[in-house]
């Protein structure tokens, strides 16, 4: 049985769609569905089991403090994809986030070590902070904005202290640094959905986008991100889950090109034939806590052997357009 955590949010819910068309369906969803609407998310998927987060993580708890000697569901798991989280940069209750993002991650961890069960899991570039140019994976180059940076990083420390403690592993531990996701299932998000979607929902009301005045240093619309496909983020975290033990580590996630919001303004724009952009002021709450420039180095992927290549932002963000304008 697979497990995907998470699995009824964005990349869970497509990386089931993906493990689904690959003929496996022996998956087990955990999640949080306290708000339906993510549920959407899963009505083409076809999967084995669901069970609640806090009931999963609560039995976990109990199978690894040796609480209870058997759980079905537990014993029949040989491969975990740990993609749930609270994702909303802007939250900082810390205790909650830490719970939420740190404990239950090394809480499964544990149970995958202890099973020899490989794990992918989903960090997060928020880890490397305000820095700018070209984002490496190597130590010391994390100085995370916010308390859900600091719960990924804290994890990615956890796993790299494992590492050193343990010269040889059994299982596969590989951890992804997802940049800017975007893509099919994210309207659930709200305000962290991508600003594809929040640009394609201002265009199907008004006559203009609407992007970031100058900041940080750049002009008007001209702060950078790696936009990344979520199919590609699906393809390769897929191929993470097979990779062997000696691939274990930490990756970055994303296309290696930094885009200009104005380059996704003007596909947005083209794309509707209509529309304007119009900037607006930077909130001033955003500037201690805001990411200007981000962008993947992949050159670490690469040397394990990643060879597939990723979306650019025009062909990928049409793509998607055409999907949210079904």
């Amino acid at each position: 049985m697979i497990l995907v955590t998470g699995g009824a949010g964005f990349i869970g819910s497509n990386l089931i769609t993906e493990l689904n068309k690959k003929g496996l369906f022996d998956i087990l969803v955990v999640d949080n569905l306290t708000y339906g609407e993510k549920s959407l998310n899963l009505s083409r998927c076809c999967i084995a089991d669901y069970e609640d987060k806090d009931r999963f993580f609560t039995e976990l708890d109990h199978f690894m403090n040796a609480k209870t000697s058997y759980c079905g569901k537990l014993e029949r798991i040989s491969q975990v994809f740990h993609l749930g989280a609270c994702s909303n940069t802007t939250e900082w209750d810390g205790k909650y986030m830490m719970d939420t993002n740190f404990r239950a991650s090394r809480l499964l961890l544990e149970f995958c070590d202890k099973r020899e069960i490989p794990l992918v899991y989903a960090s997060s570039a928020a880890v490397y902070g305000s820095g700018s140019g070209t984002f490496d994976e190597a130590v010391g180059n994390e100085s995370p904005l916010n308390v859900y940076g600091y719960s990924k990083l804290a994890f990615d420390q956890h796993v790299r202290a494992r590492e050193i403690r343990r010269a040889k592993s059994n299982s596969t531990v590989i951890g992804l640094r997802y940049f800017n996701v975007y893509g099919p299932n994210e309207g659930h998000k709200g305000s962290m959905a991508s600003v594809i979607y929040h640009l394609n929902k201002q265009l199907s009301s008004s006559d203009t986008v609407k992007l970031f005045a100058g900041s940080h240093g750049y002009a008007s619309g001209e702060q950078r991100r790696d936009f990344v496909h979520v199919d590609d983020v699906v393809n390769l975290t897929i191929w993470a889950g097979g990779q062997p033990s000696s691939s274990s580590g930490i990756y970055n996630c994303g296309t290696g090109i930094a885009e200009t919001f104005n380059t996704v303004g003007n596909v947005v724009v083209g794309f509707h034939g209509r529309g304007r952009i119009e900037y607006v002021q930077f909130p001033p709450e955003l500037l201690p806590a805001y990411q200007a420039n981000t962008k993947a180095n992949m050159n670490r992927l690469r040397e394990i052997g990643y060879v597939n290549s990723f979306k650019d932002v025009e062909s990928g963000a049409e793509e998607y357009l055409t999907w949210l304008n079904l």
